[in-house]
């Protein structure tokens, strides 16, 4: 087998990890990495000439030939989700997500299936979105059992024991950026869901960027809508209660919501897609409302980010039941990271 032809950066993943020393590292390491993992798979380029591969806020994704089949070679810069993804893929097995082929824990590179990139669930009219969006979810929903990948996944009622503890110092340090009592809102979803996931043995595991742009068509399907025709791809998981992973549907496309009452509109897009998944809506609510506070507090502390902290803002508020006066019109504000390089995940 002949050597792989080098497999250019897309100048915006270049950007957003040239301005660390790590980054440029990763960068300057990120060709050898490609062709080790083409080597030893044995895959083959299937890039037009003159044309970027795929890339996303976290990695790499080169359309590859694996014995003649269409794939992916996903290689992710090092950090904590990318550590993880692999586990939960292997979990899921290509039920209600993409498939996992191959995978290389030392430099965060997974093979997997190629799905559709030109069709998501962004696109799809909302009731349709939220049909699949829940089917997918039922999939998604494996009960822990004795394999060892589950010894990987931080627990959500975790990450509330530790944003009890973190919100209240961040905000604050960053000067008080928005009312206490949306703080106080948070803090209490923390203390009482995080309390109910500890006791309720109802975890599962929980994808927590399950948006409509990391839902993908499958190869061939057809253009009735229906959750076998889509996988999920880009998790970020943990192990919990299910309704953590419904706040990324109700932070991303709200453009759609209706003009007359975007707050009513955006209960019920929470309302619609937990029933849609067998959900608890009320716990969906909760959950959603702490996560936004968390969300609105990393934007704060960033620069160039006024369209992304309005609109954790206007989420937060209004899922509390209080929409704070003086955002803009939510459907004019950015899609996640739009307002500046993306920071955190969509």
């Amino acid at each position: 087998m002949s050597q792989p032809p080098a497999v250019p950066v897309p100048p915006d993943l270049a950007r957003r990890y040239s301005s660390s020393s790590a980054g440029r590292a990763w960068l300057a390491s990120l060709p050898d990495l490609i062709r080790s993992r083409m080597e030893q798979w044995e895959l083959d380029l299937d890039l037009m000439p003159g044309t970027f591969p795929w890339s996303g806020h976290g990695g790499i994704v080169v359309p590859v030939l694996a014995g003649g089949t269409r794939a992916a070679l996903k290689v992710a810069f090092p950090h904590d989700e990318a550590v993880v993804e692999r586990h939960a893929l292997a979990l899921w097995n290509g039920r209600g997500a993409v498939r996992l082929l191959a995978s290389d824990a030392g430099t965060c590179s997974m093979l997997l299936e190629r799905l559709d990139s030109g069709r998501s669930l962004q696109t799809q009219p909302m009731d349709v979105a939220a049909e699949v969006w829940g089917g997918l979810m039922r999939e998604l929903s494996l009960v822990p059992d004795g394999q060892p990948q589950w010894r990987e996944f931080l627990h959500v009622a975790a990450r509330a024991e530790q944003w009890s503890d973190d919100l209240p110092a961040e905000w604050e340090q960053l000067g008080k950026p928005f009312p206490r009592w949306l703080l106080e809102a948070a803090l209490e979803v923390c203390q009482t869901r995080g309390a109910v996931g500890r006791r309720s043995g109802a975890d599962v595991l929980v994808n927590t960027d399950f948006h409509f742009l990391n839902i993908l068509a499958r190869p061939g399907a057809t253009e009735k809508p229906g959750h076998r025709n889509f996988a999920a791809i880009d998790p970020q998981p943990m192990v919990g209660e299910a309704e953590f992973a419904v706040a990324p549907v109700l932070w991303n496309r709200m453009a759609d919501l209706p003009a007359a009452d975007p707050a009513a509109g955006l209960r019920a897009r929470c309302r619609d897609f937990s029933r849609a998944a067998g959900l608890d809506d009320e716990a969906a609510r909760q959950w959603s409302l702490a996560r936004e506070v968390d969300n609105a507090l990393h934007y704060a502390s960033k620069r160039d980010h006024g369209g992304d902290l309005a609109r954790s803002l206007w989420v937060a508020s209004t899922l509390a039941g209080r929409t704070l006066d003086g955002l803009p019109d939510p459907r004019t504000l950015p899609e996640p990271g739009r307002a500046a390089g993306r920071t955190t995940p969509a």
